[in-house]
């Protein structure tokens, strides 16, 4: 049995299912792998190339919260997923995951009849994947759906054929509860960007941080869909009654068709840190301004836009918004308002590119201006927006100058159970480098002591004792300190 609980299963393109399924003789299909994996902990790698499917991928078996099943893109290679024989048809899904603890990494999904993926089932990792030209939205999670990690994904060009449904990410309908999403993007999705609309679910819960929204309500070709076009819309439900309460953090929305920030006609609380509108339709950055239900909350702080913020309810909580005074927004606060690399290829850990477009501008009086709202920051108080400046440029790199107050973004990110961290003073003097968790309590010291100038240090942290979730380090020596995220996916 302990055999078989390690047992490790190939697919490639080259392969064959009478195959026994080893690195040297793959099986063909996906499929006939996940028939055999059949013990929780298994892991199927797919080699890169094309693989055609006429017909769903269906996944029900469930692993265990200490035994994920992982299905994965073999290191270094992108298997896609052709479903372009598929006819259009509310059941022709790409993938149809209802089983739980699964971690599928590294996909591309294109052009299935329906969502190229469907979530019902909960506690599972879906990252580093691409959801494209399908006939409905990327990726959807209904059907109680919960507590479920997307983490650096990507939904594009989708459109059904009616252009009003096709979302680039959809926690909706009767979806459940504690979804999360990080490091997401959705451009040019027929309908929006995101879409909570609620229809048999009522008082869930989804979060998203770090993700990008733009260009949603235009068709592939650019032409005008004849969908909704908003980038994130925060819920709704057909008696508009229903609560779906959403947190948004360093999130950020830019020429969308209609509207970048929307409640839609939600009626639950609604959370927004650090966001960022620019240029999205209608004058309408953020559009939130109808009653929400009694004792729901709708909390702002530390948001901007450039141009017209739009409309936010007299009930709100608001914080050094941008359009609070004294603040004053114009072009020059920020380093570039060019999307150019906006839809860039990712890093190699699955992370968003680096960009120039929205970055704070050096001088700008939206720096060190915000409010501690709990996300890790670098000066005095917290930048407004969704990037934080590090003092130096938004995204420039240190390397090639030894001899500067660095830390880096761990690699890899997300991780499990170990990742390295990488700084470097300018200064030979004391260092102590710490990991928080997301309450501000100390988890561990990994460095502390004398470091030498100019000399790059490189830490192992292990987390293997640690539950999943989000995570910070921060490194600090001589007055100046840095601050970054980490995730632990379990």
């Amino acid at each position: 049995m302990a055999q078989l609980s390690a047992q490790t299963y190939y697919v490639s393109t080259t392969g064959d299912d009478a195959n026994p399924g080893t690195l040297e003789s793959p099986f063909r299909t996906i499929t006939k792998a996940l028939s055999v994996a059949t013990t929780p902990g298994m892991t199927i790698y797919v080699r890169g190339g094309t693989y055609a499917h006429a017909s769903t991928i269906s996944i029900s078996r469930s692993g265990t919260g200490d035994s994920l099943y992982k299905l994965f893109a073999y290191p270094g290679e992108r298997p896609l997923l052709d479903f372009s024989a598929m006819p259009v048809a509310s059941g022709n899904r790409g993938i149809r995951l209802s089983g739980r603890f699964w971690h599928i990494k590294g996909f591309d999904i294109w052009k299935a009849g329906d969502n190229g993926m469907n979530v019902s089932g909960s506690n599972n990792v879906i990252e580093f994947c691409s959801f494209s030209e399908n006939s409905d939205t990327g990726l959807q999670l209904d059907n109680g759906a919960s507590n479920n990690q997307i983490i650096n994904c990507d939904s594009y060009y989708n459109a059904d054929p009616d252009q009003g449904d096709a979302d680039g990410f959809a926690p909706k309908l009767t979806v459940g509860s504690g979804n999360y999403f990080y490091g997401c993007r959705a451009w040019q999705n027929s309908d929006d960007g995101w879409d909570g609309y609620l229809r048999g679910a009522d008082n869930v819960a989804t979060t998203l941080e770090n993700c990008w929204c733009f260009m949603n309500g235009y068709l592939k070709t650019g032409a005008v869909s004849d969908g909704n076009g908003n980038g994130y819309k925060m819920g709704g439900s057909d008696d508009r009654s229903l609560r779906h309460d959403m947190v948004l953090r360093q999130c950020l929305a830019f020429d969308n068709k209609v509207k970048g920030f929307d409640q839609n006609n939600n009626k639950g609380s609604m959370t927004l840190y650090n966001c960022t509108g620019y240029r999205n339709a209608t004058n309408s950055n953020y559009s939130i301004s109808q009653a929400l239900a009694a004792g729901e909350t709708l909390t702002v702080k530390n948001c901007v836009s450039l141009g017209s913020y739009g409309t936010i309810g007299s009930f709100a909580i608001q914080q050094t918004n941008s359009w609070i005074a004294p603040f004053v927004v114009n072009d020059v606060d920020f380093v570039s308002l060019d999307t150019a690399g906006v839809r860039g290829a990712r890093n190699q850990d699955g992370s968003l590119p680096a960009i120039t477009f929205m970055h704070l501008a050096q001088g700008s009086g939206l720096i060190d201006a915000g409010t501690d709202v709990g996300l890790p920051f670098n000066g005095s108080t917290p930048d407004l927006g969704c990037f934080e400046t590090d003092g130096v440029t938004s995204i420039h790199s240190h390397e090639g100058h030894p001899s500067t107050f660095t830390l880096k973004q761990n690699y890899p990110n997300p991780f499990n159970p170990s990742t390295e961290i990488e700084f470097s003073l300018e200064a030979t003097e004391r260092a102590a480098l710490e990991v928080y968790n997301v309450l501000g309590r100390r988890v561990t010291t990994l460095f502390d002591g004398i470091a030498q100038a100019g000399q790059h240090y490189t830490v192992m942290f292990d987390a293997g004792e640690l539950a999943g979730g989000m995570y910070f380090y921060r490194l600090q020596s001589g007055g100046k300190s840095d601050v970054k995220k980490l995730l632990l996916l379990k």
